[in-house]
């Protein structure tokens, strides 16, 4: 049986760009088979390519994020790095929405003095319990804080402001629980009540003992709650919802005390 010829492979239209030393002349063949350039002028520039334009923003975030690290890391020597890998400790585990207006950067005073952080969307506990019960009962943090905030889109779904981005989404936000219709600034602060509910409930150990306290947190960037614009308004302690209440609680330093104490 003849064995079938292989087929022949045909050069391409446009040759392969030549590499050439600096300063050299590229070889005689290679000018030669160069197209004129009135045909290149008529191809479209490159630029006013979506895929191109696409590219280019992946290139500027990607940068971005590697000079923010490189910020972050500068000057450090190995004993940073060592205590980095060697161990791991938070202030406070903090549950917050996965949007992206909600700020992550809370400064540390040290190595191992950051914030053990958790996002998902709505800032809920159900997700992500596996996760939150990490920083609770591992890295064994004192504060547990659920932290929401204004013009929250799962919230707005809720509320028929949005519609769900997609069924993934409407599933979620069906999950949380609220009244179709609600406002959404209620909204979010009843679904940051549920939260802490929730949290008392899975983590009454702790709480009963008096190693843990749960807060729930409002990012108000309207004034809606008309205690200022950009602040970070704690809204439930322990399950007391009362704001009076709580300023008192706060002033005091009575952060181990819960509601259902009373």
């Amino acid at each position: 049986m003849k064995q079938a010829p292989a087929p022949e492979i045909k050069a391409l239209h446009e040759p392969s760009p030549e590499v050439h030393a600096p300063g050299s002349k590229p070889h005689a063949k290679a000018v030669a088979h160069k197209k004129p350039a009135r045909h290149r002028s008529s191809r479209p520039p490159r630029s006013s390519s979506p895929y191109a334009s696409q590219l280019q923003q992946i290139r500027e975030q990607v940068a971005r994020i590697m000079a923010a690290s490189s910020r972050h890391f500068n000057g450090q020597d190995r004993a940073y790095f060592r205590a980095l890998s060697d161990q791991q400790a938070a202030r406070a585990t903090v549950v917050s929405c996965s949007d992206s207006s909600v700020p992550t950067d809370i400064p540390a005073k040290g190595v191992v003095d950051g914030l053990y952080l958790v996002r998902a969307v709505g800032n809920q506990l159900q997700p992500m319990v596996g996760t939150i019960e990490y920083g609770i009962r591992q890295l064994h943090t004192p504060v547990l804080i659920f932290a929401s905030h204004a013009a929250c889109a799962s919230i707005k779904a809720v509320a028929g402001e949005e519609e769900p981005s997609s069924a993934d989404m409407a599933t979620v936000v069906h999950h949380m629980g609220l009244p179709q219709g609600i406002d959404s600034t209620n909204g979010a602060l009843l679904n940051i009540n549920n939260q802490v509910e929730g949290a008392i409930l899975t983590f009454s150990g702790e709480v009963e003992a008096g190693r843990l306290a749960i807060l729930g947190g409002y990012f108000d960037w309207r004034n809606d709650l008309k205690r200022g614009s950009g602040k970070l308004i704690i809204t439930n302690l322990n399950g007391e919802t009362d704001p009076a209440r709580i300023r008192q609680l706060m002033k005091q330093g009575q952060y181990f005390s819960y509601s259902f104490m009373h």
